[in-house]
């Protein structure tokens, strides 16, 4: 107790770092807020499904398409900087989106050009966002940082949907003024963030130093077991897109119980997340990231199952706590065990994958469910991914053998 404490102390007195933290958190609530009001602007103005499809792959394409460059420009360029650039590109194009809604000029492909560049802005954030972490503060500190940060995300996770709909019914199309303003201050803070003193990538820009990342990847089985791990696993484990089948057809509880099944995981995530938060020096941490997949593989396959409502939700919190170990462990591995030049190019190919395995997941539970039935998608889901976490546990020994955060340096 007496060690924990002022760890935890010196750790909120670093100005950066909660520069950082509200940097991170005013971005994901600007960013989920204006997923829901888009998405419901865009239906009141043609009513057709599809182009809700279209307005997640507009922001998805440009991510894919520019992330081996974004990753290259947060290992040559002020990643401090980068946050903010993006941030203001992400206030313009919510102010597009604003005027254009408000002067009755909206079509589709105007809104999807706005979103094609919010998507870009999205792409070249991420990356620097996660490779600048670990120039805030020492080592021994990040893992607990990486707890805070996590713990922060999913709480604006929660609050930026919910703001998103309430401000939708309170105030309009204004609730892009509301959404502006927490990019606004997304780009302060970032601000805030002391300038590092780290030394910028000086390698020419050719075709080896743009897929750098891929290939440090590659030859670092840890960084790859982690990445690839969590490619899969939400590949064949996601459940969410499903989840109005649940609550319409199988567990009967409509809209309502509906809101509660999605709001499940972020509340797991965030209770585990504050328990991670009080570990001053982790370990164990190779063996954590297995079990907490393992998990969450079980709790797939319990939700897929279940046809009793209190089960199903207690499935979901474990569902939402074991993905936030995991997350956990991956990225304190994925950043400590890769160097500070490559930690752009490193974080851009591990964002693309997070983000197409969530866009890809859901299409793989859609097909299967379309074929085979959901409650059989969903548990052949759940034990797809149990298999694969003992196939990796089994190949990839280098990340079960990791215990404390001295052993990457071992194996890097």
């Amino acid at each position: 107790m007496s060690d924990e404490s002022p760890q935890s102390y010196s750790l909120f007195q670093n100005k950066s770092f909660v520069a950082f933290v509200l940097n991170r958190t005013f971005n994901v609530m600007g960013m989920h807020a204006f997923t829901v009001s888009i998405g419901w602007h865009v239906y009141k103005l043609t009513g057709d499904p599809l182009d809700l499809g279209l307005i997640g792959l507009a922001q998805f394409a440009p991510v894919f398409a520019l992330f081996l460059v974004a990753g290259v420009a947060a290992d040559r360029f002020d990643r401090r900087l980068i946050l903010i650039i993006s941030n203001f590109i992400l206030m313009f194009t919510v102010g597009m989106t604003l005027t254009v809604l408000t002067l009755g000029i909206a079509t589709m492909p105007i809104i999807l050009s706005i979103l094609v560049l919010h998507g870009a802005a999205r792409g070249f954030y991420h990356p620097a966002s996660q490779a600048i972490l670990p120039n805030l503060l020492p080592t021994e500190q990040f893992p607990r940082a990486v707890a805070f940060t996590s713990s922060a995300n999913k709480a604006a996770q929660l609050l930026g949907p919910a703001l998103g709909g309430l401000l939708i019914a309170w105030v309009a199309d204004g609730v892009y003024a509301v959404i502006i303003l927490f990019f606004a201050l997304s780009a302060v803070s970032g601000a805030v963030i002391a300038k590092t003193t780290r030394s910028f990538e000086k390698q020419p820009v050719n075709l080896q130093t743009v897929l750098g990342g891929f290939m440090y990847v590659w030859r670092n089985k840890i960084v790859l077991g982690a990445v690839s791990i969590d490619l899969l696993a939400v590949l064949f484990g996601g459940v969410m897109a499903l989840l109005p089948i649940y609550a319409s057809d199988i567990l009967n509880v409509g809209p309502a119980g509906l809101g509660v099944m999605r709001s499940m995981p972020a509340i797991g995530s965030l209770m585990l997340g504050l328990v991670l938060t009080q570990l001053a020096a982790p370990r164990y941490m190779g063996p954590a990231l297995f079990f907490s997949l393992a998990v969450f593989s079980i709790s797939i396959i319990v939700f897929g199952l279940s046809e009793t409502f209190w089960i199903s939700l207690v499935a979901l919190g474990a569902y939402g706590a074991a993905d936030m170990v995991s997350v956990y462990v991956r990225q304190t591995l994925v950043q400590i065990a890769t160097p500070d030049n490559m930690r752009g190019r490193v974080s851009a190919v591990n964002s693309v994958s997070i983000n197409a395995s969530n866009e890809l997941g859901d299409f793989r539970a859609g097909i299967m469910a379309a074929g085979w039935g959901t409650v059989p998608a969903v548990v052949i889901g759940g034990v797809a991914t149990l298999a694969i976490t003992g196939i990796w546990c089994l190949i990839f020994p280098s990340i079960r053998r990791v215990d404390r955060l001295d052993d990457l340096s071992k194996n890097q």
